[in-house]
């Protein structure tokens, strides 16, 4: 039979392995195996030692050996294990996702994916989650392709970042269509460990049009809701913010390019009115009106959790809102320079060209 390799121990060996063999913090792993060594040093055979610890005798002969052979470093680790060679092909799950599409669908599911590869559904979440895909996600865009972007781009960031004086900056536009909604049931109010509730069916009672312009100094916003939004009511919104604005400022308006903004009816009332200078948005590019922003805030925060009995109701509620909104009013503040935003645009037109040349090839 093979001898059992003999251990010498110095004393400073000697008083590691002690400490890891006596330690309460340290892995039960470690602990038997300095254990071992420690018998092994003291003149024990393996056979002695694997009765006493109740472990295997081969067990113990291979940590013997590798003491040997690597000291206090061979057994404070497990060797390497090759183990079973991964099925999973990462990258053609990545491949798959982004340049296929499975049949009759827009795009891959988990499960329809990992039905197509033969592996599991959370096998395929976690390469999506690993490379940042979102299959299920689809952001809108629009790029604009107004001949002169850049320059309306310029003029309209140009009144943000740099406000003429002995004027007022006015962001101007319209909410149409908004709808006064009625639930089919009440609902209940919330509580702890529930949520409100409200039906997912609503009684329509007639809608209203929202006219709003924006002070991009202070944030002061100009409301007026009417039934229609024609050049009509634009005209008499116009009014509106001309009696509600002090005569001896200019007013520089920002509206996007409906036509009830152009109408010659407009453009004659303008005339007669030379404090009112109009700038329009590049088409496709409502994002440069800051009013839409409240908009946002005013859809989020009283009506898509409103409930109104009639249109009455609905104006109401939206009154009150502006109200208070004026009493402590807050601008928003207009950080990217045109410059910025161009480059932001050439990219996105770049990206979209490369895509459509690699369609039509």
């Amino acid at each position: 039979m093979r001898a059992a390799p003999t251990i010498q121990l110095s004393v400073e060996e000697e008083q590691s392995l002690t400490r890891l063999a006596r330690s309460h913090t340290t892995s039960v792993r470690l602990s038997r195996r300095a254990h071992i060594v420690l018998m092994a040093a003291a003149g024990q055979s393996n056979r002695e030692i694997a009765a006493e610890l109740k472990i295997g005798r081969i067990q113990v002969g291979r940590w013997r050996e590798r003491y040997v052979e690597g000291g206090l470093a061979a057994i404070e680790r497990d060797l390497r294990r090759s183990g079973r060679k991964p099925r999973v092909d990462a990258a053609e799950i990545v491949r798959r996702t982004t340049q296929t599409l499975p049949v009759a669908a827009t795009h891959w599911s988990t499960r329809t994916l990992a039905k197509e590869m033969g592996v599991s559904d959370s096998t395929v979440l976690r390469v999506w989650r690993a490379h940042g895909l979102k299959p299920h996600l689809v952001r809108g865009f629009k790029v604009s392709r107004d001949p002169d972007f850049v320059e309306k781009l310029e003029d309209i960031v140009g009144l943000y970042m740099s406000p003429p004086e002995h004027a007022l900056v006015l962001c101007c536009d319209e909410k149409s269509q908004v709808q006064a909604l009625d639930r089919t049931q009440p609902g209940l109010p919330l509580k702890k460990g529930r949520a409100a509730t409200m039906t997912h069916d609503y009684k329509r009672n007639g809608t209203t049009t929202l006219f709003a312009a924006l002070n991009v100094l202070d944030g002061q916003v100009i409301g007026q809701c009417q039934q229609r939004h024609t050049h009509a009511e634009w005209l008499k919104f116009l009014r509106k913010i001309d009696r509600e604005t002090p005569k001896e400022k200019m007013l520089h308006l920002i509206a996007d390019n409906y036509a009830t903004h152009k109408h010659p009816a407009v453009q004659a009332w303008l005339e007669k009115h030379p404090r009112f200078v109009m700038h329009f948005t590049p088409t496709s590019a409502s994002w440069l009106n800051m009013v839409e922003r409240f908009f946002r805030d005013i859809t989020t925060e009283r009506l898509c959790r409103g409930v109104f009995t009639s249109v009455p109701n609905l104006i109401a509620a939206i009154d009150e809102y502006i109200v208070e909104h004026n009493t402590n009013p807050k601008p928003f503040i207009w950080t990217k320079s045109a410059r910025d935003i161009l480059q932001k645009v050439i990219r996105a037109n770049s990206r979209l060209s490369s895509k459509k040349n690699e369609a039509l090839h």
